[in-house]
C-alpha cells in the first residue's frame, strides 16, 4: 500500500527579475527529498516585466507561468493569482531574489502535522556593505521553537521586536489558512496578512537559516513614499482588532509612530521626527530622542543603531 506524500505549492511573483529569477527555480528544483519525500507545484506570476524574465521562467517546463493583465505596482496581485491555483499542502511565497537552501522542505516537513504556519531562519547577504548575517533565533527545543495559539500573533499586533521570525520568505502554512489574501489596493504591503495568518493558530520556527535574502541597501524602507503609505496602513488594520484587543493595539499604534519617528530622525527630517515621537510611548529613550532632534543628532546617528 503506497503512503502518499504532501505536495508543496511554490509562488513566486516576479518584475524585472532576469538577474536573479533562475538562480531561486533552480534552488526550488535541486531541493532534497523532490518527488520522493514530498511533490512540488511552482506558480510563477509575472508582473509584466519589460525584460526577459518571461522567457526564462518559460523554459522550465515544471514552473506554471501566469502574467498579470497590467502591471500592478507590487507583488501582492500576483501573491493572490497563485493562491487562487494553489493545490499544495502547505504553501510557500517567496521573491524573486531568494534562493533557497537545498534542505528548505525537508527540515520543515517534520512539523507539517504539529503546526498550521511553521517559519524558519534565513541568511542575508548584502552586497552594498559586502557581508553575510545570519537571522536565527535559538532554540528551546532540539532545533525548533513552539508558539501557542495566538502568541506571535499578539507579538505582531503589539509590533514586539524579538519572538517568533515572520518575514515572509520564511512562513510554510496550511492550505486550510490560502482563502486568507494580500492587500491589493497598495499591492505591496504585508502586514496585515501576517496578523490574519496568524490569527487564533499554533506555529513553529525552525532555528535554522533555510534560505538567502540577497539585498543591497535600495529598499523601500527607506523610501519616504512608502513609510507613510505602510504607517497610515498599518495603523488602520490594527485598529480593526481594536474592540478584542484594546490594550496591544494602543501599543502596536505607538510603536509604529515610534518607528516613524526613528525614520525621520535618520533621513534628518527633525520637525516630522518629533511630530512621529509625541505620538508614540513617551519613555527615556523616545524623550531623548526628541530632545536630540533638537542637537546632537548627527553624533547619535554616527554612533548607535537608531533602529536597534
Amino acid at each position: 500500500m503506497s503512503v502518499s506524500i504532501p505536495e508543496i505549492t511554490v509562488i513566486i511573483t516576479a518584475y524585472n527579475a532576469k538577474e536573479t529569477i533562475a538562480r531561486l527555480i533552480n534552488s526550488i528544483l535541486h531541493q532534497e527529498g523532490i518527488n520522493e519525500q514530498f511533490t512540488l507545484q511552482i506558480i510563477a506570476v509575472d508582473d509584466c516585466s519589460t525584460d526577459n524574465t518571461a522567457s526564462i521562467i518559460q523554459s522550465y517546463h515544471q514552473v506554471t507561468y501566469l502574467k498579470t493583465e497590467k502591471n500592478s505596482g507590487g507583488p501582492n496581485k500576483g501573491r493572490n493569482l497563485g493562491l487562487s491555483l494553489a493545490t499544495g499542502h502547505y504553501i510557500c511565497v517567496v521573491d524573486h531574489d531568494d534562493e533557497w537552501h537545498t534542505d528548505r522542505i525537508i527540515k520543515v516537513i517534520p512539523f507539517f502535522d504539529k503546526a498550521t504556519v511553521i517559519t524558519s531562519g534565513f541568511t542575508v547577504k548584502n552586497s552594498r556593505t559586502n557581508t553575510v548575517t545570519q537571522r536565527v533565533n535559538k532554540a528551546k527545543e532540539k532545533n525548533f521553537n513552539y508558539f501557542d495559539t495566538n502568541v506571535t500573533f499578539i507579538q505582531k499586533l503589539k509590533r514586539n521586536f524579538g519572538g517568533q521570525i515572520t518575514y515572509l520568505g520564511s512562513i510554510v502554512f496550511s492550505n486550510k489558512l490560502k482563502n486568507i489574501l494580500f492587500e491589493e489596493i497598495h499591492g505591496m504591503v504585508d502586514f496585515d496578512w501576517i496578523l490574519k495568518l496568524f490569527h487564533h493558530q499554533t506555529s513553529i520556527e525552525v532555528c535554522e537559516p533555510l534560505y538567502t535574502r540577497y539585498v543591497n541597501g535600495e529598499n523601500l524602507s527607506l523610501n519616504e513614499k512608502y513609510r507613510l503609505l505602510e504607517c497610515d496602513f498599518n495603523v488602520s488594520e490594527l485598529k480593526k482588532y481594536q474592540h478584542e484587543y484594546p490594550a496591544e493595539v494602543r501599543d502596536g499604534i505607538m510603536k509604529t509612530y515610534g518607528s516613524m519617528g526613528r525614520y525621520y530622525y535618520v533621513i534628518g527630517d527633525m520637525q516630522k521626527s518629533r511630530y512621529y515621537f509625541k505620538l508614540s510611548h513617551i519613555n527615556y529613550k523616545t524623550i531623548f530622542y526628541y530632545l536630540t532632534t533638537y542637537f546632537g543628532a548627527k553624533f547619535i546617528k554616527k554612533h548607535f543603531n537608531i533602529f536597534g
